[in-house]
């Protein structure tokens, strides 16, 4: 079917680029003829819903053994995956033709689910071996006919299984239905279903090492990497261009303040100051909700740190194709080790900024990016249960992961909390501040807060606007993402061109008189975040076939939680640049 053999070719990207090639997702188990190797069933879904899956048996397929469930880690229970044994017997080098592997009689209501399924583009998953192999669960004949009331629809009752060995091991296998075995569902009657499959075996001199090479197609393609690395290659002289082009002009800005400030305390010492010297008294005022600020500070540290640590595990190749849940894995246990980070990050600047309740600090720090998401998980969790979908996490992994917060997490954010107390850190201010702040001058709309965070994240944003298609597409999408030497570039791009723009903005800011820069320079280089959570919008519309309250809400509160970490994240690298900047520039000018 040409159908799933553009979805096999879709499903996967692998590592190039410089990334270590992939491994093998199985143990290197070696077979004898005859041995039974391991087919798992893992679940069945609409194509382009990726997060409604359901389990494989929720549907009426038959076995002629007891199913038996496969222990999962929890990585894979958080991917969604729930494998139990596939009704089909591959033995190894053991070739069958047409052989039944089950009967069974469907009610009219079953014809009736088969027939939704069919109509919605289900297809299935099974690992063989751990090798992914997908098809889809039947066809809609719609030649001729132009009203849905004519349509046909059939179900697959016979698989046929290709299986490339090389001596004692397996190294791929495809799966295709075969077009003249179909069952009709079209009427809502009970019909008799004989699941048949054949098995057929080659030999190949592919090595064992070399056999999840095949999913490479996708990304070797040439039209693929032209795209990629014009996106890189745009982006690098967009942000080239544009920074340099600011920090030629900010660097002459500065050295003629710089001038007429050392001309001024020469020739005048009466002489009315102007710009940004003329607040040295106020500009390093503490902030309003210090308490906030500091555990936003921590927050986003802990997510860069995070963030930093999943680069180098994907650019080592930890997350090669089909190492099932090994990104969530490390997610969930990275972000539990760092949270002392958050801890120590937090405390410390809220003691630097003169706070006293530190324990309060530390309460908002813990909560201030787990509370949305535990709030956003429990909505979902709720969804999918009353969908029945396998995204519904079962009671006891949501007892490991309380237990991870509680023995893992929420100590170490306590003990970094008390290592950054302790730190004893003062705030290295350069110039003193004043009792009583001045008033700020009126400013043009334009110098606002939401029109300067709109100018902030519209420059980043558009540095990684191309590639983040990819990565929707890996998300929410059919295709594994692991060109991650590439995406590390866009990355680093990110940062940097956040920091300069915030920098740049926080320049402008104090030359206009206005001492408020600490939540300004913030807000500003979090405001991508907004703009990405802007692209979700136009990517669900424009760029996917997603449908159903269950996917969107999905699509829509997960992306909601990320787009807030990227906010938090590139807030506190906005806030860190504008702060080294600030205190440079009121280092180098004689303050009294």
């Amino acid at each position: 079917m040409d159908r799933i053999r553009a979805f096999l070719v879709a499903v996967a990207v692998v590592t190039i680029c410089g990334v270590p090639q992939v491994r093998s997702t199985a143990s290197d188990h070696r077979y004898k003829a005859g041995d039974e190797v391991p087919l798992y069933a893992n679940k069945v879904g609409p194509y382009h819903n990726p997060s409604e899956t359901y389990r494989y048996f929720d549907f009426p397929f038959c076995s002629s053994a007891p199913v038996k469930e496969k222990k999962e880690a929890l990585g894979e229970v958080l991917n969604g995956d729930r494998l139990v044994s596939a009704p089909y017997k591959l033995e190894f080098l053991t070739e069958k033709e047409a052989e039944i592997a089950c009967k069974r009689k469907l009610t009219k209501e079953e014809v009736v689910k088969f027939r939704k399924a069919v109509s919605k583009d289900y297809y299935f998953q099974m690992y063989y071996d751990d090798l992914p192999i997908w098809g889809f669960l039947g066809k809609v004949e719609k030649e001729g006919k132009t009203d849905p009331a004519d349509y046909k629809y059939y179900l697959f009752k016979h698989l046929v299984f290709e299986i490339h060995h090389n001596k004692d091991r397996v190294i791929e296998i495809t799966v295709r239905s075969d077009p003249n075995a179909l069952v009709d569902l079209t009427e809502d009657e009970p019909v008799d279903v004989d699941f048949m499959y054949t098995v057929k075996w080659k030999e190949t001199n592919t090595p064992f090492e070399k056999r999840m090479d095949k999913y490479s197609l996708s990304s070797s393609l040439p039209h693929h990497l032209e795209i990629h690395w014009f996106s890189i290659i745009n982006s690098c002289v967009t942000v080239l261009l544009l920074t340099g082009f600011l920090a030629t002009i900010l660097m002459r800005v500065l050295k003629n303040d710089f001038i007429k400030y050392a001309h001024d305390e020469e020739s005048a010492d009466d002489q009315e100051e102007s710009g940004w010297k003329y607040i040295h008294g106020d500009v390093f005022r503490y902030p309003k909700h210090k308490s906030l600020f500091a555990a936003a500070l921590g927050s986003g540290t802990q997510l860069f740190t995070l963030t930093s640590f999943i680069f180098i595990l994907a650019l080592v190749g930890v997350f090669y194709p089909y190492n099932r849940g090994a990104l969530f894995t490390a997610l969930v246990v990275i972000y539990a080790l760092t949270s002392g980070i958050a801890g120590y990050t937090a405390a410390s600047f809220y003691c630097q900024l003169e706070g006293t309740n530190w324990v309060r600090n530390l309460l908002l720090t813990g909560s201030l990016f787990c509370g949305p998401l535990f709030v956003t998980f429990c909505f979902l969790n709720t969804v999918a249960i009353a969908y029945k979908a396998t995204a519904a996490l079962p009671f006891g992994t949501i007892v490991v992961i309380f237990l991870i917060w509680a023995l893992v997490t929420s100590p170490l954010l306590v003990l970094g909390g008390i290592a950054g107390k302790n730190s004893k850190a003062e705030f290295q201010a350069p110039c003193r501040t004043t009792k009583y702040p001045r008033e700020i001058p009126p400013l043009p709309w334009y110098r606002k807060t939401i029109p300067q965070m709109a100018m902030a994240g519209f420059l980043p944003f558009s540095a990684i606007y191309i590639e983040l298609y990819y990565i929707f597409a890996s998300v929410w999408g059919h295709r594994i993402y692991t060109i991650y030497s590439i995406l590390f570039i866009v990355f680093i791009i990110l940062l940097i061109v956040t920091a300069f723009i915030t920098v740049a903005l926080t320049y402008f800011q104090l030359a206009a008189e206005d001492h408020e820069w600490w939540w300004r320079s913030f807000l500003c280089g979090g405001s991508t975040g907004l703009f990405i959570y802007a692209y979700c919008l136009y990517y669900y519309n424009a760029r996917s076939d997603m449908s159903g309250f269950m996917q969107t809400s999905f699509f829509f509160g997960y992306m909601a939680c990320i787009c807030y970490g990227f906010f938090l994240m590139l807030g506190a690298i906005g806030f860190r640049a504008s702060l080294l900047f600030v205190r440079h520039i009121y280092r180098s000018i004689k303050c009294e």
